[in-house]
Order: structure tokens, then C-alpha cells, then sequence
């Protein structure tokens, strides 16, 4: 038995399922929208995913935004060095990365990095403290990690592709593109008699890029939502102690903080790389 945030006890079956499900809503059958009866529904919304991921997306603009406008040469805050830090360690990146020419890849690099980190923080909430808040004002579930919730991962993910995807067409054009897909990595030749086995190669090119390509948002969403999952199950295993919890609690969180800040990196990284690639005529 596990006791939730000291609310009475619960089975620690139970205390899991419910701090790993989402505060859904959905179309049911009859067209009538219905809360947290979506299960099998593909059209089913993740209300908290979206809320929270908003709202820290919000945090970011704001914070930065404020930042921009008050920024002073003379005297500096504190908030205005630090986020002159994280500016300019986003931008050497982006330059030692990225070999091509865009002003979007640097802005977008700082977003990814930023967003990535704030909802990765939300890991180190207390597992019990926003649900039970939550539970208060009649709320059933409430996740507050946005980043372990693998709809809102693979959809930041599908739009990197987009932009992997045009980027890729702006530099080397629709032929270019489809020569990527084609004859790479083994170059058919058109010469007889050897042009008799060039459909084959160019198939099996094609099968071998194709799933190549894909593999980018997928191995994108599922290394970021893995990790998170992974270490928001660990901290909602610790909370079923009880209220001896919180020295684990604490020793799991600073270990957690590097999780945080490398997986934020290497989603931003692996961007810039694949964003790279895109843009690299040859």
C-alpha cells in the first residue's frame, strides 16, 4: 500500500496508473465530447500535455522577450548574463554545427534548447504536489511533464522533419532530393550492360533512405520521451515511500537536473545536424 501525498492510502498499482495518465478529452461515438473516456480513441487530446507545454512555451517568450527590451550594456542584471550565456553557447553551437546559410536555424536552435529544458524541469516537481492541487479544484489527472508524454515529443519531432524536408528541397531542389532517395548510397550505373540492374539498385536505395529519413523524428521523439518517461516513473517510484521520500527525492533530482539539461542539448544538437545535412549541396 502506498499512501498519496498522505491522502489516504492507495494501491501502489493504483498511485502509478494514476500519475502516468493524461487529462484527456475526445469525441465519443454519439459526437459528444467526453473527459478521460479515450482509450483506443486516436483523435483524443492530452489537455494537460498541451496546457503546460503552452504555458512554459509562454515562460520562455516572456522571460527572453523581457530580457531583449531591458537589455543594458552598462549595468547587466543577472537574468540578462545568464540568458546572454545561453544565447551565446546556442549560437557557437549553431556555428561549429550548422554549414549552411539561414537566420532561422540559430533562433530556432535557442527555442528548441530552452522549451525543451523548462518542460523538462517540471520533472523535478514533486510528483504529489500540482495533482493533488489539481485533485482540489476537481481535476482527476494532471501530468505535469510534457516532455513524457511521446504525442507532444513526436509532434516537435514531425516538425523538425518538415523543416528537414524543406530545407532539403530549397538547397538541392526536387531532383536533388530525389537523387538523395535514389542513388545513394550505391550509384547505379546507366551504362550496358550493368543499366539491366539499375531499377534494383535504385529500389533498394530508396528502401534503405526512405527508412533512413524516417528514423530522424523517430529516433528525435523516442529518445527524448524515453528518458523522461523513464526518470518521472523513478521519481513517482520514490514518492511511494511516503513522506520519507524527500531524500531520495532530492538525491535522484540533482543527479536528474544533468538529464534534463543533456536531453534538452541533444534535441537541439541533433536538430542542427540534420538541419545541416539538409542544407549541404553536395
Amino acid at each position: 500500500m502506498a499512501t498519496e501525498g498522505g491522502h489516504g492510502e492507495v494501491g501502489s498499482g493504483d498511485y502509478i496508473q494514476h500519475h502516468l495518465q493524461n487529462l484527456q478529452v475526445c469525441k465519443d461515438e454519439a459526437g459528444e465530447w467526453v473527459w478521460n473516456h479515450c482509450a483506443g480513441n486516436f483523435w483524443a487530446m492530452n489537455v494537460d500535455s498541451m496546457f503546460w507545454s503552452v504555458l512554459l512555451g509562454l515562460v520562455f517568450v516572456v522571460l527572453f522577450r523581457g530580457v531583449a527590451k531591458k537589455t543594458s550594456a552598462d549595468e547587466p542584471g543577472r537574468f540578462q548574463a545568464f540568458a546572454e550565456i545561453i544565447v551565446d553557447f546556442v549560437d557557437s553551437s549553431v556555428k561549429d554545427t550548422f554549414h549552411g546559410k539561414s537566420r532561422l536555424i540559430a533562433p530556432l536552435a535557442l527555442t528548441i534548447f530552452v522549451w525543451v529544458f523548462l518542460m523538462n524541469l517540471m520533472d523535478l516537481v514533486p510528483v504529489d504536489w500540482i495533482p493533488l492541487a489539481a485533485g482540489a479544484a476537481g481535476i482527476p489527472y494532471m501530468k505535469v511533464v510534457p516532455t513524457t508524454d511521446i504525442n507532444v515529443t513526436f509532434g516537435m519531432s514531425l516538425s523538425v522533419f518538415v523543416l528537414i524536408i524543406f530545407y532539403t528541397i530549397k538547397n538541392k531542389g526536387v531532383t536533388g532530393f530525389i537523387r538523395e532517395l535514389t542513388l545513394h548510397p550505391i550509384a547505379p550505373s546507366f551504362k550496358f550492360p550493368a543499366i539491366i540492374f539499375a531499377p534494383v539498385i535504385i529500389a533498394f536505395n530508396f528502401i534503405l533512405e526512405s527508412v533512413a529519413l524516417l528514423a530522424k523524428p523517430l529516433s528525435l521523439s523516442l529518445r527524448l520521451f524515453g528518458n523522461m518517461f523513464a526518470g518521472e516513473l523513478i521519481f513517482i517510484l520514490i514518492a511511494l515511500i511516503g513522506w520519507y521520500q524527500l531524500p531520495l527525492h532530492f538525491g535522484w533530482a540533482v543527479f536528474h537536473i544533468l538529464i534534463v539539461t543533456l536531453q534538452a542539448f541533444i534535441f537541439m544538437m541533433l536538430t542542427i545536424v540534420y538541419l545541416s545535412l539538409a542544407s549541404e549541396s553536395h
